[in-house]
């Protein structure tokens, strides 16, 4: 297998859907870039380059440049996805959510229940999510935390290259709105990515690290950060599951509750602020579900209930980091 970024990734798989059917297309701002100003055509693919090559391959009826518009973005894509289209469209940052919440939550996401099932909006929205790029409180919100309470949206978050491309596969293929949250942070990030297409069904978590002494949950950028405390754990003779469900909704609640129950101990891992968050949407699971198998306290370990600092040494320091997850999985042990 060929070693590929986030970015990379999600690229292969952009560009192999649009191969593979004519009806994918990509929608959004600067997805083909310097349209109707000077310098070439196509040749910026996004702001994080993640659409880099489409413009040149498929041409501008498929790599749609906008205007500066979400509710437009999204108008267009729901529209197009009720009409046969599978559509992926690009929001710069997931903060920019709350400009086109209403397409999303009240019109893509409610299309197939209002109408009776009579039609589906198979439609992808994809968002660089999340902070480590000191790009302050307006640009390193996740949001995906705030989508999943949602009925009638399918939620995406990887943690790494492999998961991106297969998660992207099966989020084109749905019939159902997905929101696809790339931590932004973990573009750059690489491991070994099958050059052939392949999807990853959503509600199915992933098994990170096997353990017996505690079970810790994480998500996006918080898994390869939680995955290195465990492994320095380990080599004081204390090993834990660590789970990334991957998608939120649907969520994997049963591979989660039944590594609690052998465990007794849970520690939930998520960069979001705490309150109404998933660290406790999933703390309040396993109280629910698995209370009698708890030897200890189930611990959140996520940002404070504050905007993302702009300083990086702020922003370091608000970020849930490798120590906090480490005192975290100690203190419910102890």
């Amino acid at each position: 297998m060929t070693v590929k970024s986030m970015r990379d990734a999600i690229n292969d798989a952009l560009h192999q859907a649009m191969a593979a059917d004519d009806s994918v297309f990509v929608i959004g701002e600067d997805v083909a870039g310097c349209m109707g100003s000077e310098g070439k055509e196509g040749s910026v693919g996004g702001v994080f380059g993640v659409t880099t090559g489409l413009y040149e391959k498929f041409g501008p009826l498929r790599c749609v440049d906008t205007p500066i518009s979400e509710s437009a973005i999204v108008g267009a894509a729901s529209g197009a996805a009720l009409m046969g289209m599978r559509p992926v469209a690009e929001i710069m940052f997931a903060d920019f959510i709350g400009v086109c919440m209403d397409q999303i939550v009240n019109q893509m996401g409610k299309f197939r229940y209002m109408f009776g099932g009579k039609t589906t909006c198979p439609a992808v929205i994809r968002f660089a999510s999340g902070g480590g790029f000191s790009a302050a409180a307006q640009h390193s919100q996740s949001m995906y935390q705030v989508m999943t309470a949602f009925p009638g949206l399918k939620i995406v978050i990887p943690s790494n290259a492999y998961d991106a491309k297969g998660l992207m596969l099966q989020a084109i293929a749905e019939d159902d709105p997905v929101l696809f949250f790339e931590p932004k942070a973990l573009y750059q990030t690489s491991c070994e990515v099958p050059d052939e297409m392949y999807t990853i069904p959503f509600g199915q978590a992933a098994i990170v690290r096997e353990g017996d002494d505690c079970t810790v949950v994480a998500f996006g950028q918080m898994v390869p950060r939680a995955a290195a405390a465990i492994d320095a754990l380990a080599e004081q003779g204390i090993t834990c599951d660590l789970i990334d469900p991957r998608t939120s909704s649907p969520l994997d609640a049963a591979t989660i509750l039944e590594s609690v129950e052998a465990t007794g101990r849970l520690v939930v891992v998520d960069e979001s602020p705490p309150r109404c968050g998933l660290t406790a949407d999933i703390a309040a699971l396993a109280a629910d579900k698995a209370f009698h198998s708890l030897k200890g306290p189930v611990k959140q370990v996520c940002a404070p209930h504050s905007p993302t600092p702009f300083s990086p040494e702020l922003e370091a320091a608000y970020l849930p980091s490798e120590e906090d997850i480490t005192a975290a999985i100690r203190e419910t042990m102890a």
